[in-house]
């Protein structure tokens, strides 16, 4: 319970900080066109808020509702979520959206997604700024990784160093250098001291998808079990059994066991057994019984591959960092892009989730920078969702001031209204999709 509360306040505090962002990109450019903004809320209020005030002299309500979904500007004159189809049945006013040249109206529904995007950059750029950057580079990676089996089906093998893809260089495991394997056609590795060229197939995104095996397990490095530190507020058998802070674990039940995964595989199949386990301590070879629990464990933190990696930290100045930061809230969003093809795919299609995929993202534990990188990440899904040419969205009512800027027509008031609602319909019917989806996965898989 707890860890869900963590996650849903992160949730709740990230969405809510681009919502604002979103609205008052809307907000400040209809008020610098002298359109008159009557709603500004934080989440919905059908029916009543939580709170609301309207400062004196101002045309503009502010509140907080109570459906923590999103957040909305009402704007005068304008087609919207509201359906006020009685104040657009009077006449326009001045300082009603409709009232103001096409190319002002433009300027106003882009602004939310500009100010999304622009607020991503910015996110990145103080997270390189107060935390630098880290990372493990693959040459550093002597042992080279644990594959999927869906990998391991292509030709990869476990030890494999990956070195580029179609003769570009991969200089770190990220999601960058991941989506540049499976969408090369060609990979090199290094294997036991010689390069191999491995095909990979152009359904390779797909049969990742298909099978949720992943690309390769980060947990998994080809590493031996080494005690880092036990549990504080847990059972632990190996601790209670004698074993100490960097024992090396090198046998269980007299079999070798020389990766952490071999270990983790044999200890899964004696559960709730006394096992016999093989260490190394101080050069010195030992063993102890231990009585694992019932999921097969013995209760250690065991050190990971930055114990056993040289790291690279780089550091930015202050006005380093937003070059830095743009860099990677660009290469993010053509990421993010790209991807979205595979979304017309029965395997993408499967894979879309709603909030608690998108809580999912966030850590158990609260940590700033990870909650940093996270926002800025939605951030920038949100400005390209939001600019699709969907009705209902940002991108719908783009769509139509362009085809009024191009064809020197506007579409009729009826026809945009259909148009809303049909948009609507088409969310609404995603959201459900998706959660669903979320639902599913959560009872059955």
């Amino acid at each position: 319970m707890e860890t869900f509360l963590i996650k849903a306040l992160q949730l709740i505090l990230s969405l809510s900080i681009l919502v604002l962002v979103h609205e008052f990109g809307h907000f400040i450019f209809a008020r610098i066109f002298k359109v008159r903004v009557e709603k500004f809320y934080l989440f919905f209020d059908p029916w009543f808020s939580l709170f609301k005030f309207k400062p004196k002299n101002s045309d503009t309500e502010y509140g907080v509702g109570w459906l923590p979904l999103g957040g909305y500007c009402k704007i005068s004159g304008m087609i919207d979520e509201s359906m006020d189809k009685e104040a657009m049945a009077q006449p326009a006013k001045p300082y009603e959206f409709r009232s103001k040249p096409a190319g002002q109206r433009l300027m106003i529904m882009v602004a939310g997604v500009l100010f999304n995007f622009l607020l991503a950059l910015f996110i990145y750029s103080m997270v390189l700024f107060t935390w630098g950057e880290t990372y493990l580079p693959l040459k550093n990676m002597k042992h080279g990784l644990y594959y999927s089996q869906t990998v391991k089906d292509i030709g990869f093998h476990d030890g494999d160093i990956l070195l580029s893809a179609d003769g570009q260089p991969l200089d770190r495991l990220d999601e960058f250098a991941i989506r540049q394997v499976v969408e090369a056609k060609n990979v090199t590795v290094l294997r036991d001291g010689v390069e191999t060229v491995i095909p990979i197939p152009e359904d390779m995104m797909q049969r990742l998808m298909r099978n949720k095996d992943g690309f390769a397990d980060p947990r998994a490095f080809p590493l031996p079990m080494v005690v880092q530190s036990f549990p504080d507020k847990e059972d632990s058998p190996a601790r209670d059994a004698g074993l100490q802070p960097n024992d090396s674990i090198v046998s269980i039940n007299g079999i070798t066991v020389p990766t952490f995964y071999d270990a983790s595989k044999l200890l899964s199949e004696n559960k709730a057994k006394e096992v016999e386990i093989g260490f190394y301590r101080n050069g010195t070879e030992m063993s102890l019984p231990v009585t694992t629990t019932a999921d097969g464990k013995l209760g250690i933190y065991s050190k990971g591959p930055n114990d056993f990696y040289e790291l690279v930290t780089v550091k930015y100045g202050f006005f380093e960092s937003f070059p830095a930061g743009i860099r990677l809230g660009v290469n993010t969003l053509k990421g993010y892009v790209n991807d979205m093809k595979y979304v017309f795919t029965k395997e993408g299609a499967s894979s879309l989730g709603g909030f608690g995929t998108i809580g999912g993202l966030f850590p158990a534990t609260w940590d700033w920078q990870t909650f940093w990188m996270r926002t800025a990440f939605l951030s920038i899904i949100l400005a390209f969702m939001n600019i699709l040419p969907i009705p209902a969205l940002d991108g719908g009512h783009v769509m139509f001031l362009l085809y009024e800027v191009i064809a020197r027509r506007k579409p009729s008031d009826k026809f945009l209204e259909y148009a809303q609602i049909t948009g609507m319909f088409l969310l609404f019917a995603l959201l459900i999709y998706a959660n669903g989806n979320d639902i599913f996965r959560f009872f059955f898989k």
